[in-house]
């Protein structure tokens, strides 16, 4: 993790550095507007966090093994992708449901299939911002060529082995 948070700061670093080279009010609008969507989202994020905290100590462990398990196969991976395309929210919602159910006892390939389909056609968001902004038959064959990534990405994740 110490080499993940080293790398975004130098990276950070860089864009402010390109910002300051190209005038003093360009760096000081870019640390104004990234502070103020800081401010922003660090409450969401906390609440996040916290609430992932609950959901895994209210689920039910002895439902989540046997349906989204490791053990639970194409059934779990089936269940985990339906889930994660009718999961609303953001990213702070999305990602504290899957941590609570690996935390409660989802398997790997599952929660990785719950969160590729949430990250690639969340039902809310196609029918909210998508079909709204964008030609709809676009809109829904984008979906449809969507369908078998989670469960690649679930089979990619059974045969990489335990995370």
């Amino acid at each position: 993790m110490l080499a993940i948070d080293l790398m975004l700061w130098l990276f950070v670093g860089a864009l402010a550095l390109a910002a300051a080279m190209r005038g003093r009010l360009l760096l000081t609008e870019g640390a104004r507007s990234g502070v103020t969507e800081f401010v922003h989202l660090l409450p969401r994020i906390g609440i996040g966090v916290i609430g992932a905290g609950f959901i895994a100590e209210i689920l039910p462990k002895a439902l989540i093994a046997p349906w989204l398990g490791a053990e639970s196969g194409f059934t779990g991976i089936l269940i985990a992708t339906i889930g994660g395309a009718l999961t609303p929210g953001g990213p702070v919602v999305g990602f504290a449901v899957g941590a609570a159910a690996l935390k409660g006892g989802a398997g790997a390939p599952q929660v990785i299939a719950y969160s590729t389909a949430w990250a690639l056609f969340a039902v809310h968001r196609l029918v909210l911002f998508e079909v709204p902004m964008m030609p709809p038959r676009m809109v829904w064959l984008r979906a449809l060529v969507c369908v078998p990534l989670p469960f690649i990405a679930a089979a990619a994740a059974m045969l990489a082995g335990k995370p």
